[in-house]
């Protein structure tokens, strides 16, 4: 059975030298906490750049905000976050969780439930799985939840500290074991894991320009076999 313990050394080193190397990241782009959780759910599979869009022809439409959301017909919300892609589905989510959060009373009851809560009433909505829960808990109601997402999998993996087989949980916990509980660390670190794997540690990797080349098993492993 696979087991995820890092020590926080190891976890912390990456951190810094990425963080030397890209520097600060900007924190999600939004107007709103509600258009952080709306962009969530968007961003699943999707570009950034996509996502941008369909929340654009939200605004434009007026209806980006809990009550529109939920009142607003499911084809017609398809229709404005085609941009997207899988906007059928998305569009469904989006209901789901705007049912939720119509019922508990809106994001103001969520923020004030203990974290715990806070997590199992996300993941109980149809549609909302453990990386858009957490995306939510970290970025929109600021709460110490580390997220992982396939980005995070690939860097652990070529870094020799995971071989592929945790589970999301195991993978969370035990960034959440050895890190100081800091919400503002968490969203740099997510963000630069974000920006080191579409610059540098790609599927086919340019290891040549890695700043973690020193401490990464793989990138020492391709350098050997040019």
């Amino acid at each position: 059975m696979a087991v995820f313990a890092p020590g926080s050394e190891d976890l912390l080193s990456l951190y810094r030298s990425m963080a030397a190397h890209y520097g600060e990241q900007p924190w999600w782009p939004a107007d709103s906490v509600f258009e952080v959780v709306v962009g969530a759910v968007l961003t699943q599979n999707a570009a950034w750049s996509n996502v941008e869009k369909a929340i654009e022809r939200l605004k434009a439409a007026d209806v980006l905000s809990l009550e529109a959301l939920h009142a607003i017909d499911h084809a017609r919300l398809g229709d404005l976050i085609r941009p997207s892609g899988y906007y059928n589905i998305k569009a469904k989510r989006l209901k789901n969780l705007c049912a939720f959060l119509v019922e508990i009373g809106g994001l103001g009851p969520l923020a004030d439930q203990p974290l715990s809560d806070q997590r199992r009433g996300l993941l109980s909505v149809n549609g909302v799985g453990p990386e858009t829960a957490d995306d939510i808990l970290l970025y929109a109601l600021e709460r110490p939840v580390f997220v992982i997402d396939a980005y995070t999998r690939r860097l652990l993996q070529r870094v020799d500290l995971a071989d592929g087989s945790e589970s999301y949980e195991m993978l969370r916990q035990g960034f959440e074991a050895v890190l100081p509980a800091d919400v503002r660390l968490y969203q740099q670190y997510h963000a630069l894991i974000v920006i080191h794997a579409k610059e540098v540690c790609r599927k086919v990797p340019r290891c040549g320009a890695c700043p973690l080349a020193t401490q990464c098993p793989t990138g020492n492993s391709l350098s050997r076999s040019d």
